[in-house]
Parts: C-alpha cells; structure tokens; sequence
C-alpha cells in the first residue's frame, strides 16, 4: 500500500492473523450500538478493477480499552443497518440514474 497518510484508512487483522486494509467510507450510531461501512483498499490497479465493489458494515465494540470491528450476527440487525448505510452512501455519492433512464 502506499505510504501515505489518510485518516479513513483502517487496517484490520483477522483471526488468523492477516491484514486487511479498508476504506471507511461512512459510521453511524444507533440505539444498537456503532457501525462502520468499509471497502477493501488495494495495492494494485488491477486488484480494484477485478474487485466487485463490496461493502463491508461492520459493528464496532470496545473492550478493555481497545476498539474491535466484528460482523453483525444477527440478520434483522444487519438488515437495518445496511439500509441506512445504503440510503446515506447512495445520497453521500449522489446515486442517481440520469433523467430518462
């Protein structure tokens, strides 16, 4: 990745111990808790052409003093959340169709 500093850069490490780094592209909170949308950040130019354009919500939980990003287990939870992210991201990105389409 490039050495450069960007403040919505997040580096995650998995459960077996890999790296993975995202872009947070929007957080929210609500009465459930703290939620993150995120999407992968590659090396290389042909990595993000070949990439499907996902987005990963994650839920953000704090303990002992540190921050963790889990996933959301419970699907009505997931639900919710990922229509709020969609209907702020789409308004955030102006995901509009062009008039007459």
């Amino acid at each position: 990745m490039a050495d450069y500093y960007d403040p919505d850069i997040v580096s995650v490490v998995d459960e077996e111990g890999k790296e993975h780094v995202f872009k947070e592209l929007d957080r929210i909170e609500t009465d459930g808790g703290k939620y993150v949308a995120l999407t992968p950040v590659y090396d290389e130019p042909e990595e993000m052409l070949e990439s499907d354009g996902e987005l990963i919500i994650l839920k953000v939980t704090e303990e002992n003093g540190e921050t963790y990003l889990s996933p959301i287990e419970d699907d009505a939870e997931f639900e919710e959340i990922g229509s709020i992210f969609e209907e702020r991201l789409a308004d955030l990105f102006g995901d509009e169709e062009p008039d007459g389409e």
